[in-house]
């Protein structure tokens, strides 16, 4: 008998038919298409591998996503369904602190549905991630609920773990992070035409810095190894490597780390709503290791 229940935002960005098989609860965000003037209503739900390459297609022809954080009705009818399914507690995941103030959206929520139904509990926990590093968090909760472990057990474990949840994210053109604020337009116009892959990490508080700008993917992905390598992967050997339409790209990093580490990465795409935000043709990699973060950048960015 399992003793909590999972639930996660899209920005996990776990596929459907995983989170079918792991019994992961589920709210979708939403996101709208921009062409010529003319908006487009959408949901972070694709169901197939088809649908995330056209959305990143259609940014790349030109389109412009914009995304919009679940607000306090989303959050109170998806516990309510819960409740209403039995749940009693429920670790639910979001995106990251440092990103939006979801986490702040979510505890109000659970505050106000535990007053309708006493007996339902809400562990709203800040992965001080987002897209494949949330999902891991995800992921090694319902682990942790199939061993039988409680959900104060899981929650106190996972925040220890998700401090050590790195990232390496690569993305393909400085415009999006221009546009995201990250980068100057000056910035992005100068390293677009020199090549510039910026190499962008988040810190111990859930926020996206902008570490380091290398000439060129190869150059980028060998900075990727050199932080595998000052921070190993813990006992877990979780990795994975997601990418926004650019298949060749994360093939050949995935392919770069387990010659290095003798760890085979898992591979998959980024979905809309942070997709949106890295830009298409990014490669990212994001593993659990034996460091912090704060451990990581000091060593990295002190030498």
């Amino acid at each position: 008998m399992k003793m909590f229940d999972v639930s996660s935002d899209s920005t996990c960005d776990i596929q459907r038919g995983e989170r079918e098989e792991k019994q992961i609860w589920f709210v979708p965000l939403t996101f709208t298409m921009e062409k010529d003037g003319t908006l487009e209503e959408n949901i972070d739900d694709f169901a197939t591998q088809e649908e995330y390459v056209r959305f990143y297609e259609r940014v790349s022809a030109g389109e412009f996503p914009r995304t919009a954080k679940l607000n306090y009705d989303a959050h109170m009818a998806h516990f309510t369904k819960m409740a209403e399914a039995g749940v009693k507690e429920v670790i639910h995941f979001m995106i990251s602190s440092g990103l939006a103030n979801t986490i702040e959206i979510t505890r109000q929520a659970a505050e106000d549905i535990k007053k309708l139904y006493p007996d339902f509990r809400v562990y709203a926990l800040d992965p001080l991630s987002a897209t494949v590093g949330q999902g891991m968090l995800v992921r090694l909760a319902a682990d942790c609920r199939d061993k039988g472990w409680t959900a104060e057990q899981t929650y106190e474990y996972l925040l220890e773990v998700r401090n050590r949840v790195q990232h390496c994210i690569i993305p393909n053109d400085l415009f999006y992070l221009k546009k995201g604020g990250r980068v100057s337009a000056t910035s992005a116009v100068v390293g677009t035409v020199l090549h510039i892959k910026p190499l962008i990490v988040f810190d111990e508080q859930g926020k996206l810095n902008v570490t380091e700008k290398n000439k060129g993917m190869k150059k980028a992905f060998a900075r990727v190894l050199e932080h595998l390598a000052k921070a190993p992967m813990d006992e877990l050997k979780a990795l994975t490597v997601v990418h926004t339409n650019n298949f060749s790209g994360a093939a050949e990093l995935a392919d770069l780390i387990e010659k290095k580490t003798g760890v085979k990465p898992s591979v998959t795409i980024m979905g809309p709503v942070i997709g949106a935000h890295v830009g298409p043709g990014s490669v990212s990699c994001c593993w659990i290791s034996t460091k912090t973060r704060a451990q990581l950048h000091s060593e990295l960015y002190s030498e």
